[in-house]
This record gives structure tokens, sequence and C-alpha cells, in this order.
């Protein structure tokens, strides 16, 4: 059965505002959306698609914005997500209090900036750049999902290659790794 035209899956919800449809999506979402997921998992098919959803979502944020909410849809790692007002800052971390607890270790801090500079990266090269074994660090950041294999080298034993990850840039606030920080020498 044809899916529809130029084998695009129909428009889901098209009798509900794209706005509102979009707002669904963010509200359920667990990472960053970027314009053109958000236009697929819509049914949009036509070429402006990503301008379509552009322009929903500046309008979700003109609504928020008139209506004091107390959030918006912001870009960030590739794409858009819900986030408070800084305002609401104080509110929000009483709430989330034993997260604040879980910060970053230096050896950790180390590791992590390496991997994103150096990115893939191999472990010993980890090593070799601090001087010391990073097994346990690596494992703790990988648990709190800022790193994630990334594949594996072309050598004997093909070892594990190492990258950040989307919610790294999140937790960083980061729209994309090109907004890291030019070093002076390098990593």
């Amino acid at each position: 059965m044809p899916k529809g035209k130029a084998d695009h899956p129909p428009e889901v919800c098209p009798e509900l505002p794209l706005p509102a449809r979009i707002e669904a999506l963010l509200l359920s979402g667990t990472r960053p959306l970027a314009e053109r997921r958000l236009a697929e998992l819509l049914g949009l098919a036509d070429g402006d698609a990503t301008e379509s959803v552009r322009t929903a979502i500046e309008t979700l944020n003109r609504d928020y914005e008139s209506s004091d909410r107390a959030f918006r849809a912001q870009r960030v790692a590739g794409g858009w997500q819900l986030f408070t007002l800084p305002p609401f800052a104080p509110l929000v971390s009483r709430l989330l209090r034993e997260h604040q607890d879980e910060r970053l270790s230096q050896p950790a801090l180390e590791t992590l900036s390496i991997i994103a500079y150096r990115q893939p990266i191999m472990r010993a090269q980890i090593e070799a750049i601090r001087g010391v074994a990073c097994g346990e660090v690596l494992r703790a950041l990988l648990q709190r999902r800022l790193v994630k294999i990334a594949g594996r080298a072309e050598q004997p034993g093909r070892p594990m290659l190492y990258g950040t990850t989307p919610n790294f840039l999140k937790v960083f606030g980061l729209p994309g790794l090109d907004a890291l920080p030019v070093l002076d020498q390098e990593v």
C-alpha cells in the first residue's frame, strides 16, 4: 500500500495546530529534537518542512512569553528542547538537589575534556595524556551518558573509541562541539 506523496508517511494529526503538535513532541522527548526530526515525526513532506517547524517553535515561544509561562523552547545540541527560565532556577534546584551533589570530579573533568577535544579517542591515548589509568572514570562518564563508545580503532585488538554524547552538549549548554572554547595549546 503506498504511503503517500513521494513515499512519505502521512501527516500525523493534521487536524491539530502545528505548534501544539510540536509542543507535544518536545514535552515527551527525553533529548533535543532537530527540526528535520520533528518534521519526520509529524509526517511533514514538503520542502519547507523544517522552516514550518522553526516558525511553529517561534510561535510557541511567543505564546509562552505572552502567557507568563515558566519555560521556553531552546536550541541545544543541534535540536530543540523545553527548558525552565533562569528566574525559576532556585525552585527547580530545590527539586533536583540530589542531582547537584553528583558533581564531576577533577579526574572526570580532565578525562571528559580530553575526549571532547580529541574524539574519537582510545582509552590508551587518554591514559597517555593524563598519565594515569582512567577505566573507572570512563565507566562513570558512560553511566552518566556524557561519553559513548564511538566505534573501534583499526588496529590490533580493535580497541574502543570514545566520544561525547548529545547529553554532554546539553549538560554543558553547548549547541554543538564547534562551540567548545578554543584552546591556546593542544590537549
